[in-house]
């Protein structure tokens, strides 16, 4: 490795204890600059790994060997090439002899515009759900995640999941700048991926949270979020639809029937609750028959306890996985709508759970929660 391609020992300190500002200033593919002319170099952190090489994305032809630096996984090398950068492959290889193949995070640009950052910055942004969390988007050509959230007073956040083996130090996020936003688009990732954020808070304290625009989450007791789309191919109630714009809601006939999914009619097999497409039929043909326009569905929101009922929130965009999918939960609406039944959902904000995976204390501060717990705790 030629001199100017070496990383200065402050550089890899700070990569390997992941304490730098910004990761995508050392890892990734940069040109050198030596003696007038420029060649290309990549580096790469991956602990536990023995071996890290460069492959051209379009044929796969390894262009370079990463020499190790530093034993904790900092990997660095010139690349042969025509000293323009090119998409390319990092093939790491484990103790194991397992090997992965797969685009560098590093060598993808930031995904939200300044525009959204703005919009973020002075709260004024309409659809945060379709920028915040996580979404299988296309970058430069290449399926993949993108994960955003919201931690100012964070000194660093990782992206984890079972696609890392749940270790901060591989995929630490970009900052951008003073807005408090961490982002970072993770290549090849699938749907189904597990996934919670590390967050480093001011005090040095590591705490692993859900993502609180996670649309799907795991199954309780667990407490990941899952990626997912949520897709319009369910949907087929344009005559409902139609039909609500053009009614006079304020006079028209009104008769609501309020629900608690988990506890309106057992599963016969012994097997719990139903799930959303069995209520679909059963509570639509209920409701029906009984005269009902309407079904109001206590919290159908995230939550950890089922004592609770549903009012200790923790994941607003995620209708519960006790009941199914989101999928499924589209189902139960669409199929709601098909029969002329309008559906409500409770939102509670007035409950705070402070479960440590949940939004308390989010990045060290407190951030969705009044920092005195004399005005922000209401337990009546």
């Amino acid at each position: 490795m030629t001199s100017s391609a070496a990383t200065s020992s402050d550089q890899i300190r700070r990569i390997i204890a992941c304490e730098h500002h910004d990761p995508f200033e050392v890892l990734g593919m940069h040109p050198v600059w030596s003696e007038g002319s420029s060649h290309l170099v990549v580096r790469a952190f991956r602990p536990d790994a023995t071996s890290v090489e460069v492959a051209r994305m379009d044929t796969h032809e390894v262009c370079g060997q990463l020499e190790q630096s530093d034993p904790a996984g900092f990997f660095e090398g010139p690349i042969a090439s025509d000293d323009h950068p090119f998409p390319y492959l990092l093939r790491v290889t484990y103790p194991d002899a397992s090997v992965d193949l797969r685009p560098d995070p590093y060598a993808f640009p930031p995904v939200l515009s300044d525009y959204d950052l703005h919009l973020i910055t002075e709260g004024s942004h309409q659809n945060l759900y379709d920028k915040m969390g996580a979404h299988r988007i296309e970058l430069n050509g290449i399926r993949g995640v993108s994960f955003v959230v919201w931690a100012p007073a964070a000194q660093r956040v990782s992206i984890v999941g079972d696609f890392n083996r749940w270790d901060g130090r591989t995929h630490v996020m970009r900052a951008r700048g003073a807005s408090g936003i961490w982002e970072l688009f993770v290549p090849d990732l699938e749907e189904a991926a597990l996934y919670k954020f590390e967050i480093k808070g001011q005090d040095g304290t590591i705490r692993l949270k859900t993502d609180p625009f996670a649309f799907r989450m795991e199954f309780r007791p667990q407490t990941a979020g899952i990626v997912h789309t949520i897709t319009d191919t369910i949907w087929s109630d344009e005559k409902w639809m139609r039909h609500r714009a053009e009614a006079d809601l304020a006079h028209g006939p009104v008769s609501i029937y309020e629900v608690h999914l988990g506890s309106w009619r057992r599963n016969p097999n012994g097997n719990g609750t139903l799930g959303y497409r069995d209520l679909a039929h059963q509570l639509v043909d209920y409701a029906k028959e009984m005269g009902f326009t309407h079904l109001e569905l206590m919290p159908v929101a995230e939550h950890p306890l089922d004592q609770s009922w549903g009012y200790q929130v923790l994941g607003y965009y995620a209708p519960t996985s006790r009941f199914g999918t989101p999928d499924d939960f589209q189902y139960f609406v669409n199929h709601c709508h098909l029969n002329g039944i309008g559906v409500l959902l409770d939102w509670v904000p007035a409950h705070f759970p402070s479960d440590d995976h949940g939004l308390a204390r989010f990045d060290g501060t407190a951030l969705y929660e009044h920092e005195d717990p004399r005005q922000g705790a209401h337990p009546d």
